[in-house]
């Protein structure tokens, strides 16, 4: 089973997050929500409080095949200035294991250097923060083992792309079709 790492900081873009934990989980997914906060709870830019599935420090990160960073502010200046989460994300990279970000958090992966001489996707007013990159505006861009996705009206069509990477083709068909997705 495919595993994956879903960030939560406060501040964060609630439909981002979990709809993206709801498609991945859908198409047979292992998705666990990790906290940066020194608790479980963590409220999103809306004021919607989500129960995280475990804390920073005690995630399991060595099997983990992709790293998602929701969007949303300022969950994603609190992903950006978070020490471990960097060094995870490096370390990650290095692996040549996926990465994933939309909204305002493939800013964070700009600010690292992982976007250089990609092509990538964000909320616009950030393109500026995707240090390297050519940003395209298109609503998801896959480049490499990094997918970015533009912002909240494109969360499905982001999620559909994790799924795909991860599970393939025909099992996306299938949640697109038990979804109503067309």
């Amino acid at each position: 089973m495919k595993t994956v790492l879903l960030f939560l900081a406060d501040g964060f873009e609630e439909i981002e997050a979990l709809a993206t934990v709801d498609v991945l989980r859908r198409a047979g997914v292992q998705v666990t929500k990790v906290s940066i906060n020194p608790t479980g709870l963590v409220t999103g830019a809306h004021g919607i409080p989500v129960m995280a599935d475990v804390l920073f420090e005690q995630a399991q990160y060595a099997d983990a095949d992709m790293l998602i960073l929701p969007g949303g502010m300022p969950g994603a200046a609190n992903l950006d200035a978070h020490e471990g989460l960097r060094r995870l994300i490096t370390a990650h990279a290095e692996a040549g294991k996926w990465l994933a970000a939309i909204c305002a958090a493939p800013m964070v992966y700009g600010h690292m250097g992982l976007l250089d001489g990609r092509k990538a996707t964000c909320y616009p007013g950030f393109e500026g923060e995707l240090a390297g990159s050519t940003y395209t505006a298109v609503a998801v861009e896959k480049d490499g083992n990094i997918i970015t996705g533009k912002g909240p009206a494109v969360v499905l069509p982001f999620a559909y792309t994790l799924a795909e990477v991860l599970v393939g083709e025909e099992i996306v068909a299938q949640v697109k079709a038990g979804m109503l997705y067309n």
